[in-house]
């Protein structure tokens, strides 16, 4: 079962293990990275700073069983570098019906939307489709934020602000 997908280049960190963790009270972390997925190093801090009854899963991106973990009855955060990562995912089989931006770091061609989430226009396309196939899009860092929904943050970013 899938209690929320987040876009995060960090991944796994202290927002996530300290806030959304605990708010979501999920009992796994799927971070469907190839990155990631590739570093031994990366593996391993990331498997250490989530809780230990908490079961952490890193895979490449194309590798994850998305229908699996969706059907299955266990409470799964789902962690994605960027907004194509969660598109690929939905079409491998990622029912997404919330998607939470919380770290997309500036990059050339981006606008800034938050204080921590700048979208380039293709990422901003991709998120108008999320949300046109009934996926409710927001910009939230920590749950006590307040969600910024996706018509405020077209906005912003037609200000580029």
């Amino acid at each position: 079962m899938i209690s929320l997908v987040r876009v995060d280049n960090r991944l796994i960190h202290g927002q996530v293990v300290e806030a959304w963790l605990p708010y979501l009270k999920v009992d796994r972390v799927v971070v469907a990275d190839d990155e990631a997925s590739e570093s031994p190093l990366t593996r391993a801090a990331m498997g250490l700073a989530v809780p230990s009854n908490v079961d952490v899963i890193i895979r490449p991106l194309a590798e994850v069983d998305y229908r699996a973990i969706a059907s299955d009855k266990t409470k799964t955060l789902v962690l994605l570098r960027d907004v194509g990562g969660v598109v690929e995912a939905r079409e491998k089989g990622l029912p997404i019906s919330h998607v939470n931006l919380g770290n997309v770091h500036f990059a050339a061609g981006r606008k800034q939307v938050s204080a921590s989430v700048f979208l380039s226009p293709a990422e901003l396309v991709q998120l108008k489709m999320l949300g046109e196939q009934g996926a409710e899009v927001e910009v939230r860092g920590v749950p006590t934020d307040k969600p910024v929904p996706l018509p405020e943050i077209e906005e912003r970013f037609g200000k580029g602000t």
